[in-house]
């Protein structure tokens, strides 16, 4: 399955993708339970295809063969009592397939390429770091470029998320626990990400983890390698490589975070990125307002967003220019006696 949460007059749904159009999981599996004459069918449906990605996922196995239940019903009917199941994606909006992540996990220094185009060393043990849920944005926003920074970078990302609870499983066992995979772009302010040790802060910044276009589940993508991946800038090839090249393999990442923490449904892992980035080029090569970013994945598909320069606001209030003082934005000016 395809799995996207999308919006629409204003609501957020799960769906599933088939060709041109969008299933809401939720309002099938509600209408297939109807249709068997079930009388508490939006309590069950609620329970078991929630209309939320986290609580999808947080059903496991179970919740995703309902969904595809829901799927082959919504199918052959397409409209159930004057509420449209299938829609067309230009009714909707697609967001990021999971938009509020319990943890978003990142791991760096993952390919031998960037690892050697950063000057560093290839790491004996995952270097991890962390991104917010403040981050996310979906596969139809713009990439928010702040007035914090000249060095905005990108990295493709092969993502995988969490379908059940982890805690210290095996590489053989990891697949398991992996629900499916998706594409995420980890916007990097380079400047602030390393004008300290830490690089939360350079990674962090609002908007700068566009993720989707949905999540593809693992029944149609079992092998997570040897997958190609590439980003372009307006067209232009900047990275290229195949998951088959990651130092830390999925099954490893598995292993190695659940021995570390518990992993919960919904949690997002990136794989890291590869070679090719703004600030190993040179000259140094950064995103500007209205560069086009796109990144492909075999199986996955593509995510393409457009970077916009957010223009700083000066909000004037507060001013009496008879008084001894008066406000700018958050500034008291004092007036000469």
């Amino acid at each position: 399955m395809k799995l996207i949460t999308f919006s629409r007059e204003g609501v957020s749904r799960v769906g599933a993708v088939e060709g041109n159009n969008v299933i809401d999981l939720n309002l099938a599996y509600q209408s297939l339970l109807e249709s068997e004459g079930q009388l508490r069918y939006r309590q069950i449906a609620e329970a078991y295809v929630p209309s939320d990605m986290n609580g999808l996922l947080q059903g496991g196995k179970e919740s995703l063969a309902k969904a595809e239940e829901a799927i082959q019903f919504a199918l052959k009917n397409k409209e159930d009592k004057g509420r449209k199941l299938v829609l067309s994606t230009d009714e909707v909006k697609v967001e990021a397939p999971v938009p509020n992540p319990g943890k978003m996990i990142c791991v760096g220094h993952n390919y031998r390429e960037h690892i050697l185009e950063m000057k560093r060393e290839i790491p004996q043990h995952p270097v991890v770091f962390a991104k917010f849920a403040n981050t996310v944005i979906g596969p139809e926003d713009d990439i928010p470029f702040f007035p914090i920074s000249e060095q905005l970078d990108y990295e493709a990302e092969f993502a995988f998320v969490i379908g059940k609870r982890a805690r210290n499983v095996s590489q053989e066992d990891a697949l398991d626990y992996v629900a499916g995979y998706t594409i995420v772009n980890d916007v990097t302010y380079r400047d602030i990400q390393r004008r300290t040790l830490q690089w939360l802060q350079g990674k962090t910044v609002e908007g700068s983890a566009p993720m989707g276009p949905w999540l593809i589940t693992t029944d149609e993508l079992q092998n997570p390698s040897g997958l190609e991946v590439v980003l372009t800038v307006n067209g232009e090839e900047r990275q290229h490589t195949n998951t088959a090249n990651l130092v830390f393999s999925v099954q490893y990442l598995v292993e190695f975070l659940s021995n570390l923490m518990t992993l919960e449904p919904g949690d997002v892992i990136l794989t890291g990125t590869p070679g090719g980035v703004g600030f190993a080029m040179n000259p140094q090569t950064f995103l500007k307002d209205g560069d086009v970013v796109k990144i492909e994945i075999d199986q996955i598909g593509s995510l393409e967003n457009t970077v916009k320069k957010v223009a700083v606001e000066v909000k004037l209030y507060d001013i009496d220019y008879n008084s001894a003082s008066y406000r700018i934005g958050s500034t008291i000016v004092r007036s000469n006696d």
